[in-house]
């Protein structure tokens, strides 16, 4: 089996975590949910990172998105790696982070062996039917943009919910600031009227506030 690709369902596994066992994505069922993946605790980019992630966790869970994070490395390291960050810089990290011995990585497509053999940062967002809508790599020595994430969620759900496309940059776009993409005329009829409808550089690139 090849690793999963966008539009595919999230690969069903159960998983040992700080939380307990769990069931992906069932556990999640009905929510949106990130998976974010590190090489190894107590590692300078990674400690970051899961600062980062849990600065805005409030922020996913307005989303109605959870977080779920992966290392290489047993239970007892994520929790001692948990406490030193609380003692260190003072941040509780609130969600479940994943216990591999690199099977979750394999099927995931963590492991790079260009880059080593240590899993790479991999970003997983899913949808509440379970399946991937994005994925994301980076380098060992490149952190992530949070921001980023939470972005995508949240484009996600507006752009399902109004059957629109987001432009480069959304909600801070170039050429239409927060608003969004109208898809193309499937029509010759359609795309004759497109014009009326809405705001139109042509009748192929319209757009519209929501």
């Amino acid at each position: 089996m090849g690793i999963p690709l966008l539009g595919e369902k999230f690969p069903e596994m159960e998983v040992l975590t700080t939380h307990g066992k769990i069931k992906l994505p069932d556990v999640y069922k009905g929510k949106w949910f990130v998976l974010f993946s590190h090489p190894a605790d107590f590692t300078p980019v990674c400690t970051t990172e899961f600062i980062g992630f849990q600065k805005r966790y409030d922020e996913f869970k307005k989303l109605g998105a959870e977080l779920i994070g992966l290392s290489v490395d047993q239970v007892f390291s994520h929790i001692k790696w948990v406490e030193w960050i609380k003692e260190k810089v003072g941040v509780e990290i609130e969600f479940p982070i994943i216990a591999d011995t690199g099977k979750v990585a394999e099927t995931l497509g963590m492991i790079h062996p260009a880059k080593g053999s240590n899993t790479v940062r991999a970003v997983f967002v899913v949808d509440p039917n379970g399946v991937i809508r994005t994925i994301l790599y980076y380098p060992q020595e490149l952190g992530r943009n949070i921001d980023e994430v939470v972005r995508i969620v949240k484009a996600f759900q507006i752009a399902d919910k109004n059957k629109v496309a987001m432009p480069a940059n959304w909600p801070e776009n170039e050429l239409f600031k927060d608003e969004v993409i109208i898809p193309p005329p499937t029509t010759v009829e359609e795309a004759k009227k497109r014009k009326e409808q809405y705001e139109c550089l042509d009748w192929w690139l319209c757009h519209k506030k929501i």
